[in-house]
């Protein structure tokens, strides 16, 4: 009897060991897709920054733009009140000879 438990006793810790090692690995690999994904996360982060850089970018552009273009309407507007437009109505055109 004393064998069997002697026998016992050796599996005993075999699977011990077995199941530490096991769960040895298992962190290992959840500590590895940890990794990974905030990595990936970082990349992502990274990225829509630059996006946002370059939208910001477009966005001041197009509203200098649109303030450029209405300065110029505006002086237009001005010029014409000054300067009014030839009218064409009654008159013929000149012809030289």
């Amino acid at each position: 009897m004393g064998f069997l438990f002697a026998i016992d006793r050796k599996l005993m810790r075999m699977y011990v060991i077995v199941i530490l090692c096991a769960l040895l690995v298992i962190g290992l690999v959840f500590l590895a897709v940890h990794f990974v994904r905030g990595r990936q996360r970082a990349r992502a982060a990274r990225k829509q920054q630059a996006v946002a850089a370059r939208l910001n970018a477009v966005v001041a552009q197009a509203e200098q733009e649109r303030k450029e273009r209405k300065a110029a309407a505006q002086a237009s507007a001005a010029l014409t009140t000054v300067l009014p437009a030839i009218k064409q109505g009654d008159q013929a055109p000149r012809h030289v000879a």
